[in-house]
């Protein structure tokens, strides 16, 4: 009996943390012995899935025909009986363990650090051509999914929707993801990579501040440029955040550990230095099992969607997770270096694209504009109009555009809420919960919706205190249970 309560404990973890729903509402539990090897499988039509899976073996690549194990559950009164289990899937997504039985090969990541040894030799047009040709085959990356992955969150969804298909359930309350009711959230980053980007970072934070966007530099402490106290002065000053980019963007940092351990003793002390809690690592090269070393409060290396990037792979996900005591917020936008560069794109066209396919999931959209390149006539005309329709989406009150030292203030603080009954209702306990929402998952005619109620009581006030609460139906997260 305890081995069966650890496994549902920890099946459940990955799905009550991301909901933060009483753990009385979700009880997943395994329906057999789990294969001795991992690979690829499906949970219905949106979800493909990496790990173990129990009664079958699973296929090695995600191209195969693919079993669907969202065939295989089974209900047993209030417990869900899986094939798989759901923690160990959405952490082999996230930390991007599909990646060794793909094509990330050592061949190609010594090709990548060979090139970072002698890129400050190459032209920019040289290094343009050179990275097309690197990068000519991405279309045919099967998995994650172009040009937005969201795997995990739909492996929560369908899980979520199995629960409320039980009869005793009509809706599951949760803690809503983002404060003050905000249905999605958007975060501007700056990657300061050469001189003349640093010089360009006042008429910049102009640009942003025309349209009332605040954003994070991420700061390259050595090699690259001198970093005057000024300098960071001005940003504090003008209410932009710093973060650390890397030791000095060689592409060498997770080249071995031994290396990697010197170099995050140096990163450490220049977050210090700097005030910085935040931390990136240069080309978003990374590797999840290292992070311990590294003392940042959250980091912005991973992207969703990595087919454009040095390292491929990809979270599978557009919604912050903790890697150990780190706050990840994932890159879930394009580049604008690879959309000008690499895509030959100026238009905002791939961009709404994407924030409007995380809007729908409720999730962060988080861009990387680097300095750099924006100095140019048609990248800064694109990247102003991208400020221009991010600002028109915050005043019809559809996303909420932070700092990321602001999202990670509070997803920490989400992490800590829980829901507690009050009489007949769900009240939050916890830190910030002023600003937290009760939200409702609920079946329309089969689909997935969420609802939520704009209440502003907590655990610790006063019945009389008590205000009504307004149910507000919010922009509906549809899934198709089968």
């Amino acid at each position: 009996m305890a081995d069966d309560n650890r496994v549902r404990d920890v099946a459940n973890s990955a799905f009550l943390d991301y909901y933060r729903c009483p753990e009385m509402f979700a009880d997943f539990t395994l329906s057999g012995s789990l294969s001795g090897t991992s690979g690829y499988f499906r949970f219905g039509p949106d979800a493909i899935c990496y790990g173990r899976c129990a009664g079958m073996a699973p296929a090695g690549h995600p191209t195969d025909q693919l079993h669907d194990a969202l065939e295989d559950v089974t209900a047993e009164a209030t417990t869900l009986r899986l094939s798989f289990n759901p923690t160990e899937i959405v952490t082999n997504l996230r930390y991007e363990r599909y990646i060794s039985s793909a094509d990330e090969t050592q061949g190609r990541r010594f090709l990548h650090q060979t090139y970072y040894q002698i890129r400050p030799l190459l032209p920019v047009p040289v290094r343009k051509h050179l990275q097309r040709i690197e990068l000519r085959k991405w279309r045919q990356i099967g998995f994650p999914d172009w040009p937005v992955d969201l795997t995990v969150e739909n492996i929560f969804a369908k899980l979520l929707a199995l629960l409320l298909e039980r009869p005793s359930i009509g809706r599951i309350p949760f803690i809503w993801f983002w404060p003050n009711g905000a249905s999605s959230c958007a975060i501007m980053t700056h990657d300061v990579e050469t001189l003349a980007g640093r010089d360009f970072c006042s008429s910049l934070m102009d640009l942003n501040d025309a349209y009332g966007i605040k954003a994070s530099f991420q700061i390259i402490p050595e090699s690259r440029y001198e970093v005057p106290r000024s300098f960071l002065d001005q940003i504090r000053r003008r209410e932009f955040e710093i973060g650390v980019h890397d030791l000095n963007h060689d592409g060498l940092l997770f080249r071995d550990r031994e290396r990697f351990l010197l170099r995050a003793e140096r990163i450490n002390q220049y977050g210090q230095e700097y005030g910085a809690c935040g931390f990136r690592a240069g080309a978003l090269y990374h590797n999840l099992d290292w992070y311990g070393a590294l003392n940042f409060s959250y980091d912005m290396s991973i992207p969703s969607v990595g087919h454009l990037e040095a390292q491929r792979g990809g979270c599978c996900s557009v919604m912050p997770f903790f890697v150990g005591r780190i706050l990840e917020l994932p890159v879930t936008v394009v580049q604008d270096y690879s959309l000008f560069n690499i895509l030959g794109e100026y238009s905002t066209a791939l961009w709404k694209c994407q924030v409007a396919q995380i809007m729908e999931h409720h999730g962060l959209a988080s861009f990387i504009a680097h300095p750099d390149y924006l100095q140019e006539v048609r990248a800064r005309g694109a990247y102003e109009s991208l400020l221009a329709y991010l600002a028109d989406l915050r005043s019809q009150g559809k996303i909420w555009i932070a700092l990321p030292g602001e999202v990670n203030k509070w997803w920490r603080a989400r992490s800590q809420m829980k829901l507690v009954r009050h009489g007949n209702d769900w009240v939050i306990d916890g830190p910030e919960s002023d600003k937290a929402r009760v939200a409702y998952a609920i079946l329309e005619g089969g689909r997935l919706t969420y609802e939520f109620e704009y209440q502003r009581r907590t655990a610790l006030s006063r019945p009389e205190e008590q205000s009504k609460s307004e149910v507000v139906k919010c922009v509906p997260s549809r899934l198709a249970l089968r």
